[in-house]
């Protein structure tokens, strides 16, 4: 049974996506890629979840907001293809909570296109969080170590100019769990989830 965090409520946000399926001939793995305009663009989301997947605990946030920067024109790479250098969270408590971005800049990275769809998958990686609240204090990343080596998995769709953080396919835990009250395990499987608006819309496209 799902849990909401009450007095303890910590937001999550921000994405990786794997690659589609290879035996599509729509979708394949992506060798470059074509971004129109690029450069600098501002990413906003609703509600943004972040979940212990074995206590079943949910943290909320209200609002996220990301701002970065994308590489423009044809014969890009997908590795690095853009930058998020900002990300901020608004979360729902019954007591001030705060979750911060670490790690930054976040790498985004695209590894297949599906033509069909027009919708580009990969990751969002170098994540790091850290989460403070009532007697309760956590971090969540890749591993337990101080490198910044979450990722996450996204999609970016044309048609309505969105990026997708899923909560499955990724490598985020729970780390450095302090108080809590239970409700985040030392270690456990974290996903992340949310849907950011791009502004300015972007066209992103692979051969």
């Amino acid at each position: 049974m799902r849990t909401r965090v009450g007095a303890a409520a910590l937001a999550g946000a921000m994405v990786l996506a794997v690659g589609s399926g290879a035996g599509s001939s729509a979708a394949a793995t992506a060798q470059t890629w074509t971004v129109q305009p690029g450069g600098p663009v501002a990413a906003k989301a609703g509600k943004t979840t972040l979940t212990d997947t074995t206590l079943h605990s949910t943290l909320t946030c209200i609002s996220a907001t990301m701002t970065g920067t994308l590489k423009a024109g044809s014969g890009l790479p997908g590795a690095s293809i853009g930058s998020i250098t900002a990300a901020a969270f608004r979360c729902q408590a019954l007591l001030p909570v705060h979750l911060t971005a670490l790690g930054l800049p976040w790498r985004l990275n695209f590894s297949s296109y599906n033509r069909s769809t027009g919708v580009a998958r990969g990751t969002i990686s170098h994540l790091r969080l850290s989460f403070t609240g009532p007697a309760c204090t956590a971090q969540v990343n890749g591993t337990g170590g101080i490198i910044a080596n979450g990722v996450v998995a996204v999609s970016y769709a044309n048609n309505t100019s969105k990026l997708t953080i899923h909560p499955a396919g990724g490598n985020l835990h729970w780390v450095h769990v302090k108080g809590c009250g239970g409700l985040f395990g030392d270690g456990d499987p974290a996903a992340l989830a949310a849907a950011y608006a791009i502004s300015p819309p972007q066209v992103i496209t692979s051969p």
